[in-house]
This record gives C-alpha cells, sequence and structure tokens, in this order.
C-alpha cells in the first residue's frame, strides 16, 4: 500500500511506495508519472533550492524534499532501496522522519549478504560563510553537534551533541519536526514555497509562542530537527559516515558543499568496511527497507 501525502513545498498530492533494491545499488528515487525515470541518492545530484534538499538527474528529472526520509534510511540503516513517487517531491509527512521509519519497520529489514562499505573520515575539513560554518572530523563512530541561533526570543540559541545510532536516532531524532515562524508564511508562499506546509506538518511559531496543539515533542526540537536534517544531508555521502559533523547554523546547501569539500581531497577520507567489531562503534545507518543490513 503506498504513503500518500502532500509535498510541503509543492503543495501536490503524492503517493511513495518504498521497494527492495539489490546490494551496492544504494538508495534511488524513481518517478513513475515521468515514465520510471529515476535518480540516485548521491551529493553530486544535489540542485541548488532554497529551504530543502532537491536531487536531480541531469535530465530535468528532480526529486524534491529528500532529507527527512534519507534521515529514516540513515536511522534504520537502510543501505540500499527504491524509492517509488508519482510526483516531483516526497510527502512531508508530520514534517519529522517518524512516519518514514514506521513504514520501513513495518515492512521489515532483510540483511543482504554484502559487506556493509562507509566513508571514514581521517582529518578535519571545514566551509564556513560569514554567519555559519559545518565541519566533519575523524571519530570513531557517528556523532553530531550542532548549534542555532535566532533572533526569535523562544526558539534562541540552542545546541546538542549526540553519538548516533539506529537506537538513538528513534528515541532522540526521529520525531523533531521541521519549523517555520508565522510572518515568514506569506512570504515563502509568494516565493512558491511551504505551499503545502501547515500546523499539522511543521511547527510554527508566532506572537512568541509555538502555534500547534501539544507545543513541542522534544524542549530543544528545534535544534533536534537541524540535526535530523544534516543526517539526511550526510547520507548523501553514498555510505555511512565514520566521523563527527559539527553544524554553526549550517544549512542544506552547506552541508553540500562539506561534502564536496571532504571528497575533493583524498587524504580526507577512506572508504571502508564494517565488520562485526566495528559495527558496535561505528555509525551503521543503512540496510534496507526489505533492503540490506549487510
Amino acid at each position: 500500500m503506498p504513503c500518500r501525502g502532500v509535498g510541503v513545498h509543492s503543495g501536490a498530492r503524492v503517493a511513495m511506495v518504498l521497494h527492495p533494491a539489490p546490494s551496492d545499488s544504494g538508495i534511488v528515487f524513481r518517478r513513475s508519472d515521468r515514465g520510471g525515470a529515476s535518480v540516485a541518492a548521491h551529493w553530486r545530484n544535489v540542485q541548488e533550492s532554497p529551504l530543502c534538499t532537491t536531487l536531480t538527474n541531469g535530465e530535468g528529472i528532480s526529486v524534491a524534499t529528500v532529507e527527512h526520509l534519507l534521515a529514516a534510511f540513515a536511522g534504520a540503516e537502510i543501505d540500499n532501496a527504491v524509492v517509488e513517487l508519482d510526483g516531483p517531491e516526497v510527502p512531508v509527512m508530520d514534517g519529522s522522519a517518524e512516519p518514514f521509519l514506521f513504514l520501513i519497520e513495518r515492512a521489515g529489514i532483510v540483511e543482504q549478504d554484502a559487506p556493509r562499505r562507509a566513508i571514514k573520515v581521517l582529518k578535519p575539513v571545514r566551509v564556513a560563510d560569514e554567519d555559519s560554518a559545518a565541519a566533519l572530523e575523524p571519530d570513531v563512530g557517528f556523532s553530531v553537534s550542532f548549534e542555532i541561533d535566532f533572533s526569535d526570543q523562544l526558539v534562541r540559541r540552542q545546541d546538542i551533541t549526540l553519538s548516533i545510532d539506529a537506537e538513538s536516532f528513534k528515541a532522540d531524532l526521529a520525531r523533531a519536526r521541521t519549523f517555520g515562524f508565522l510572518e515568514e508564511v506569506e512570504r515563502l508562499r509568494a516565493a512558491g514555497l511551504a505551499r503545502g506546509g501547515s500546523l499539522d506538518n511543521a511547527v510554527v511559531v508566532g506572537d512568541g509562542k509555538v502555534l500547534n496543539v501539544g507545543g513541542l515533542r522534544y524542549a530543544d526540537e528545534f535544534v533536534r530537527h537541524k540535526v535530523l536534517d544534516a543526517v539526511g544531508d550526510l547520507y548523501l555521502a553514498g555510505g555511512p559516515i565514520v566521523g563527527h559533523f559539527h553544524g554553526v547554523r549550517s544549512g542544506h546547501a552547506m552541508n553540500r558543499r562539506l561534502l564536496e569539500t571532504l571528497f575533493a581531497d583524498r587524504t580526507a577520507w577512506c572508504r571502508t568496511t564494517l565488520g562485526t567489531a566495528e559495527l558496535a562503534e561505528a555509525v551503521n545507518w543503512a540496510s534496507g527497507a526489505r533492503v540490506a543490513r549487510a
């Protein structure tokens, strides 16, 4: 049965189905409404777009807002899957990764007879602009630290550091929703964005308070969602990362720049195979909605 929802930016109704995929095939998005044309989930295929991560195959086929689903794949340890969509954007669901994680767990995860391949960070790399930065540095597993700083008095400055594996992703990140500010809604919609956004799929802050019934899911849900976004963006490396990510007001474009910078320096990373011992201490993110945990 397909998962159905709305694209947060396009406002279009879309159906999505997750399919199994062979070992070492990675995550691939397939547009059933465009003759089955596909685009691989890889940083080289990222197309510049505001407020979300969009992938393109360079032939006019794109898929927008992939970051929450990719974060769920990362958290559920999914290496290989085909994501079939009948529209141009992944459904936003409730604005978090939890609905996708539920679908993956309900479908079941199948271990594949292939080694798990990862990207190991060997030395620090960093990108920055005037008020934001992102960095990767060596670590024994996968961990993230993040800082945000908004002028809004409710959000303000928040920071968090987490070691991330399947268990901690589900408990500490999966339910964190995307967020926005009431005063920005008209501007975003005039720019053709957030047409599908609502209190059902985003935390909205206005008049010094959270407008959603029930309030926040975590006291620091805002910074946790930024971590969730980063986990999804970093999964575009093409496999799990063994290293530490540090973000300061970093967004999707900067996360992509960081991956580009990492892979441009052949001395900064290496490919590695995660064996049983390494799985206990290194990031395990990827395996299969009826797919891989090799």
